[in-house]
């Protein structure tokens, strides 16, 4: 079932909820976190069925942020709909008109879960600091999007720079299968890693974090490649063994190879944004991994250096450090 409330405010739709809720016996109660969507009519679509989605795991109530015309009057057109409609949770669709559009957190207040972990997800453009934004005050963990972007590498590092504990990026949490398996290539001896290559398509950020985090990880050069995707579309691990390789070209499957061993066919099907979101929800805490290697990603684009030199001054600086602390 789904209700308009047309031309609404905050009271109304509070009034509203909670005669949802007295009328299936609960509801709010079950849910284990509040989702904002900040979005726009052309991407709501997508991003609430993602959100519903990814809330089949985590009951939630999503609450979709969508900005309409900033010139118009201040308003409010709400959709309300219940639980087992679309999801297990409730949804709650904004339309937020006029001015109104940039204090979305005086409208959401009155509307989160109480007690509850407040999450905020820009599918879209989103701000260059999460953290300082009104909706992204109010969460507890604040999720973006770079690809999106027209330049999808320069917005992820202009965000890495506002940086604050509780932010992550999508084009992180798509990199999980990759790297678990990549970790786990190496409980298998095949030598010291002493180079590492990852091939992917142009102006796709995973690419350059997950050359980041090996070069972060193992202390060695990697060369990032182009290719013509989709995505990522293999990796390389030079040891004094033998490559270890990942080669995945349509997207679905990828072909491990290992010195000694023959080759294996693994799953590898790139994720779905409601994938990758469900398992951002799944912690709420601060993801110390992506914050180091973001910001590892950030000071090597800066200095215009190769992962691999920028992993050994790294080392350097912090053998230089201890050395110096031993001394004294």
């Amino acid at each position: 079932m789904t209700m308009y409330l047309p031309r609404t405010d905050t009271s109304q739709i509070t009034e509203a909820l909670a005669q949802e809720r007295h009328s299936i016996g609960g509801g709010a109660m079950n849910m284990v976190l509040t989702l904002v969507i900040v979005t726009d009519e052309a991407d709501h679509y997508d991003a609430v069925r993602a959100a519903t989605e990814a809330g089949r795991e985590h009951p939630s109530r999503i609450i979709a942020l969508i900005r309409r015309d900033q010139d118009a009057e201040s308003a409010i057109d709400a959709e309300i709909r219940r639980p087992g409609t679309s999801g297990p949770g409730e949804a709650l669709l904004l339309r937020l008109y006029g001015p109104l559009g940039e204090h979305a957190d005086s409208v959401i207040t009155p509307l989160l879960v109480p007690d509850a972990p407040v999450v905020a997800w820009w599918p879209g453009a989103g701000p260059t600091e999460p953290a300082a934004d009104p909706v992204g005050r109010l969460a507890h963990r604040r999720i973006t999007d770079a690809l999106r972007a027209p330049d999808p590498l320069a917005d992820l590092l202009g965000r890495i720079g506002n940086h604050r504990p509780g932010d992550t990026d999508l084009t992180w949490t798509r990199l999980t299968p990759w790297r678990s398996l990549l970790a786990s290539t190496m409980d298998h001896p095949a030598g010291w890693v002493t180079a590492a290559e990852v091939t992917a398509e142009a102006h796709y950020p995973s690419a350059d974090l997950l050359a980041a985090w090996l070069a972060y990880q193992l202390d060695v050069e990697v060369v990032r490649t182009v290719s013509n995707g989709p995505g990522i579309t293999a990796t390389r691990l030079v040891t004094d063994g033998g490559d270890i390789a990942l080669h995945r070209q349509d997207g679905r499957v990828a072909t491990l190879s290992r010195p000694g061993q023959p080759d294996q066919t693994v799953a590898l099907a790139r994720r779905r944004a409601s994938e990758a979101l469900a398992e951002e929800l799944r912690r709420l805490d601060p993801d110390l991994m992506y914050e180091r290697t973001a910001t590892f990603l950030k000071d090597m684009t800066e200095r215009g250096e190769s992962p691999g030199q920028r992993a050994a001054r790294a080392r350097t600086d912090e053998s230089a450090g201890a050395s110096a602390e031993e001394a004294q």
